[in-house]
């Protein structure tokens, strides 16, 4: 059986997207003949927001944990000056020494050793001194993990594997400087340069990051979580009042006050309705609940705005839902889809062609990444017969009175979909497995 080094900073069980592609390969690897060590950090969720990624371990040592999936080495987490202030003093007070102090080991964590991160380098070294592995991986981002897992190939003699989530010195919110873009490019190239392989979540990205890095690249879909949705299949959707959940993280060119307008509009149009809106840990609440005061009274008692949660709790939460809403991400799959194609609740695609959301995608979208197929979400929606695509919002008003009277007559609403086995992260570990194994 050969064995993986797996080099992830995010990790159950801090609640985060970014843990749960690194968390699937630890599961199912060794069904597939490749034995997962994994280092990570010391993770707790004593505040339950932000903070948590900054707050220290609560142990000094570092622990490991044998299971019958393989190995995890939590190193301890001590956070730098600007992150104990932080958490000592709040945000708002000594901001631009924070900053400072930020910026000095953004920058010299790539020329030295240091920082808060660096204790999955010191962890993994340990490991390797008295243990032999067949290969490496590191998931970015944070892409310092990129400069861990490169010398620990040089040092050892071992291949490695850089994993993309997303593009690193091509991200604009990453490189938002011209100075900064060059920073990256330079050690993204000289990271890379030694890695075996390269794999990513997406064709586009795979364009994106192949216009710097020359390596081989090779695409590992993210997926849906076959365990909590096998799970969770037996909760039936609610009966009582028609829900629909979004989940994750809202952007600028993202319509959301256009569903609650069309959503307004339904209620003020019907008799009563039973139906909610439910939003699970998305970025903008407070936003949200002011935009609902301020101009969308009638929604306050049909909106709902939870905290983020563990993705098995979430999963549960999904499947009592009737449908999904998701925002169109253009040349990005995202992550949601699959949990919504997972769990087989009907998905509301919005939307294709909104003059409104045309105007917001003009002014907020990366103006370098619209190109190449912008319709991923709708290819795949369409593939696997698991929503309707939203044109506008009439459309969407259109919608809500005609899958609200399925529901009033049925109790529920069908999501007739095929083919969705493909866009499990199991499956999708099958494929890592198999490059793995020819390194």
């Amino acid at each position: 059986m050969k064995r993986l080094l797996i080099l992830a900073y995010d990790f159950p069980p801090y609640v985060s997207v970014g843990g749960l592609r690194p968390y699937a390969w630890y599961r199912y690897l060794k069904e597939y003949g490749v034995e997962p060590i994994v280092v990570t950090r010391q993770w707790g969720n004593k505040y339950g927001n932000e903070l948590d990624y900054i707050a220290p371990s609560e142990s000094k040592e570092t622990i490991v944990e044998d299971t019958e999936y393989g190995t995890v080495i939590r190193t301890p987490y001590k956070p730098n000056l600007a992150n104990r202030i932080m958490l000592k003093y709040g945000r708002s007070r000594f901001a631009l020494l924070r900053k400072m102090i930020t910026a000095w080991y953004e920058f010299m964590q790539f020329i030295f050793f240091v920082g808060p991160k660096s204790g999955l380098y010191y962890g993994a070294k340990k490991y390797l001194k008295t243990n032999k592995v067949d290969a490496i991986i590191a998931t970015g981002e944070p892409f310092i993990l990129f400069k861990y897992a490169s010398s620990l190939s040089k040092k050892y003699g071992v291949p490695w594997v850089a994993d993309y989530r997303d593009p690193w010195s091509q991200n604009k919110n990453r490189s938002n400087t011209k100075f900064k873009k060059r920073w990256n490019e330079y050690f993204e190239k000289d990271f890379t340069s030694n890695a075996s392989l390269v794999t990513t979540v997406g064709e586009y990205f795979k364009i994106q990051i192949g216009s710097l890095v020359k390596n081989q690249i090779d695409i590992i879909n993210n997926g849906y979580d076959s365990e909590s949705i096998d799970k969770a299949s037996a909760i039936q959707q609610a009966n009582d009042v028609l829900r629909i959940a979004f989940v994750g993280r809202i952007y600028k060119w993202h319509p959301v006050e256009s569903v609650l307008s069309a959503l307004s509009n339904f209620i003020n149009s019907s008799n009563s309705p039973r139906i909610e809106l439910n939003f699970y840990g998305v970025n903008i609440g407070e936003d949200l609940k002011k935009m609902i005061r301020a101009r969308f009274v009638n929604l306050s008692d049909h909106v709902n705005i939870y905290d983020k949660m563990p993705n098995n709790k979430l999963i549960e939460c999904l499947a009592q839902q009737n449908l999904m809403l998701l925002f169109n991400y253009y040349n990005f799959m995202g992550t949601k889809i699959y949990d919504y194609i997972g769990i087989k609740r009907k998905i509301l695609l919005c939307y294709s062609d909104d003059p409104d959301a045309n105007v917001l995608k003009e002014k907020y979208y990366p103006s370098s990444e619209q190109s190449g197929n912008t319709r991923l979400q709708e290819d795949l929606i369409r593939e696997t017969n698991s929503g309707i695509v939203i044109k506008d919002k009439a459309h969407l008003e259109r919608e809500f009175g005609i899958l609200y009277n399925e529901f009033l007559q049925k109790g529920s609403v069908e999501c007739n979909s095929v083919g969705i086995e493909n866009y499990s992260r199991k499956k999708q570990t099958s494929l890592l497995a198999d490059l793995i194994k020819q390194l």
